[in-house]
């Protein structure tokens, strides 16, 4: 048996889930579906990153514990899992005791490398990112992401990481692996900006400033920097470094994570690696942001959406569709209500459930049903077109593909009008569009899993049961 092991971004907890992450989860759920229908065991690692200026200042803010905050925010995106009927099996806390240890222990081998060293050292830093910031990365003066915040310039003693060390490693990495980050252009991105040069990083926070993080090793002056703490959870949820069997024979990983995070995944981290002389990940895979109404989603905007509102509208598959169906998932992209309600319609209630439900019903009313055989040979076979976009992890175009064959099936009963026949030749090609409405729910099934089960039960009876609507249209 293969291994294979995935993982999002944490997400910071100091606001509820939204549909950014929303999909970034989603799309690590099929590909973890689609590795374990291949066979695969499979990891498929979440959580929430839980330290950092931003947290313990809104604790604060708040007249609460830290700890208390985030236990709160935490169980919000733990609610993702039934909600979304994600299929992860782990979901790390940066706040566990079992993550702080092993990053601790990851801070003795860089130490021990030498690339652990305390200075002192003016630096730009973005609270909204919790990330210092090179001039070249402010517009104005201000972090694009954050344009409403003043940069703060903070010179304190610190501990920093000697990343500008890794420089030809990691371009050396990237020749080796001209695919380690997808889509190309991003690839392309981390490249450049590692060929400009790399400057050491800040990685502790003064601990009368800023308690609320990891204790560095040997000294209770400092506590980590979130980030340095937050990127060891790839490999902690593992149970690196005490359980060795199951962390090598899962890491290294494929990450999935926002474009935000195309340095601190692919450059910061791959350098810590190589600094605790571990394996590199296996491939980092970008999506792009989600955007409302052609404005960023924001609370002072009014226009955050999550996903507990797509799932009280559209149901739990509708919900995953309408996400997974906005195109390619490492592409920028804008919503709308109007727009996903349209999906909503136009593909699973006028499509895939009323294809399913008019094909349900003809194959009762004419006494035709699958085989087991048939049945096998469809679970069995998945087509070349759609196992190659798959491997590629081109999830929203396989959706397309799926689409069209719902719209092919569609035509199909247009032209032969089973309806106005009878005897064999009906039952030839009511036989023909079950085996299409079969072949359609067994490909669906790293999508919309729900969905799946219920067309393949409802298929596979002998004889085949007339179907409630699957989508039922929006009022």
């Amino acid at each position: 048996m293969s291994h294979f092991y995935i993982t999002t971004t944490l997400p910071y907890v100091n606001a509820s889930p939204h549909i950014g992450f929303g999909l970034e989860i989603l799309a690590a759920d099929v590909i973890a579906r689609w590795h374990r229908l291949n066979g695969d065991e499979v990891v498929f690692n979440t959580g929430t990153d839980e330290h950092g200026a931003k947290i313990y200042q809104n604790a604060l803010d708040n007249h609460q514990d830290p700890q208390e905050y985030v236990d709160f925010y935490a169980a919000q995106f733990d609610q993702l899992k039934e909600q979304l009927n994600l299929s992860y099996t782990n979901f790390i806390r940066t706040t566990d005791v079992n993550h702080q240890k092993a990053a601790q222990y990851f801070w003795q081998l860089c130490l021990d490398k030498g690339d652990i060293y305390l200075a002192k050292y003016p630096v730009k830093y973005c609270v909204g990112c919790e990330l210092e910031k090179n001039e070249s990365d402010l517009v104005d003066g201000h972090c694009p992401l954050h344009p409403n915040l003043e940069i703060e310039v903070r010179e304190e003693e610190n501990y920093f990481f000697r990343f500008s060390k890794y420089q030809s490693d990691l371009l050396e990495f990237y020749k080796q692996h001209p695919s380690f980050v997808k889509p190309n252009a991003k690839m392309k991105e981390i490249v450049s900006f590692v060929e400009q040069g790399l400057q050491d990083f800040s990685i502790s926070r003064l601990k009368e400033k800023m308690p609320w993080g990891v204790p560095v090793p040997n000294d209770d002056q400092h506590v980590m920097y979130v980030w340095f703490d937050a990127l060891i959870n790839y490999i902690s949820t593992l149970g690196w470094p005490d359980d060795q069997d199951t962390f090598k024979k899962f890491w290294p990983g494929v990450q999935v994570a926002g474009k935000d995070n195309l340095r601190q995944q692919s450059a910061m981290w791959q350098a810590m690696l190589m600094s605790a002389d571990l394996p590199n990940s296996s491939q980092i895979l970008i999506n792009g942001f989600i955007s409302v109404g052609g404005q960023k989603m924001s609370k002072s905007l009014g226009n955050v959406i999550s996903p507990f509102d797509l799932v009280d509208k559209y149901g739990i598959d509708g919900a995953r569709y309408v996400l997974l169906s906005l195109g390619p998932f490492d592409k920028d992209m804008d919503v709308t209500w109007e727009r996903f309600n349209q999906l909503y319609t136009a593909e699973l209630a006028n499509g895939l459930g009323n294809l399913a439900s008019r094909v349900a019903k003809l194959a009762n009313q004419s006494g035709v049903s699958l085989t087991s055989s048939e049945r096998h040979k469809i679970t069995a076979n998945f087509e070349p077109a759609y196992v190659e976009l798959m491997r590629n992890y081109q999830l929203g175009v396989t959706l397309s593909l799926l689409v069209d064959w719902v719209k092919e099936t569609d035509e199909y009963l247009s032209q032969t009008k089973p309806w106005l026949l009878s005897g064999s030749e009906r039952s030839e090609i009511v036989k023909s569009a079950v085996k299409r409405v079969f072949k359609i729910a067994v490909h669906l099934e790293p999508f919309l899993p729900q969905t799946t089960q219920q067309l393949t039960k409802i298929f596979s009876a002998q004889p085949v049961e007339v179907l409630t609507p699957l989508f039922p249209r929006l009022a």
